[in-house]
């Protein structure tokens, strides 16, 4: 009786777990980080951006205070004596990577790339927070502590291990990767189909 469970109970795991790795983990996990990050990302690319219509276009005062202070308080708090590298280009790469990579996250697009890069993006922004900005301990927080809210050791952490998933799993069959991805796969197929009839006839 065990061995019949037991082998019932194999096949039962391993089709949720193959279904879930076709679709579900990358899916759900993209409605998670739409639900929790997407708006909070966005929201802060546009304290970076100047006003206006076309405002996208330029990156504010604001981002070199919040990404490059250092290099701001050596130029005297005068943000156009800021040298472009590498301070500026910093200070354009993630005032985009802010609007670009979450975007791609949403729409399922080279997904597995742009949660590497917000995985880049959060260490660096968390660097920031300690060293240039220099949080206390009570917002930074610590590992393997009683306390589960600290903004960076804690949240962030989670943060990461979201984007380590999409990183590794993709971003499910909804998704605009999974379509490219069976656009390729098609013609394959066919010449696959049209080189056994071949062979047969």
């Amino acid at each position: 009786m065990i061995g019949p469970m037991h082998c019932l109970y194999d096949k039962l795991v391993s089709g949720i777990e193959a279904a879930g790795d076709r679709w579900l983990i990358g899916l759900a996990a993209r409605l998670v980080f739409a639900s929790t990050l997407l708006f909070y990302f966005w929201n802060s690319a546009r304290t970076k951006i100047t006003d206006g219509m076309f405002g996208f276009l330029s990156v504010s005062d604001n981002a070199y205070y919040q990404i490059a202070l250092p290099a701001v308080e050596a130029a005297g708090g005068d943000v156009g004596n800021v040298a472009f590298l590498p301070w500026g280009l910093m200070v354009w790469a993630g005032t985009y990577a802010e609007f670009i990579l979450p975007f791609l996250i949403l729409a399922g697009l080279a997904t597995r790339i742009a949660a590497l890069g917000m995985i880049g993006f959060v260490i660096v922004q968390s660097a920031v927070d300690i060293l240039v900005h220099q949080v206390g301990t009570d917002t930074a927080g610590a590992a393997f502590d009683r306390f589960s809210d600290g903004l960076i050791t804690d949240q962030r952490l989670f943060w990461i291990f979201l984007l380590a998933v999409l990183a590794m799993k993709g971003a499910g069959a909804l998704s605009i990767d999974a379509l490219l991805l069976k656009r390729k796969a098609a013609p394959a197929r066919g010449a696959a189909i049209s080189s056994g009839n071949a062979q047969l006839s």
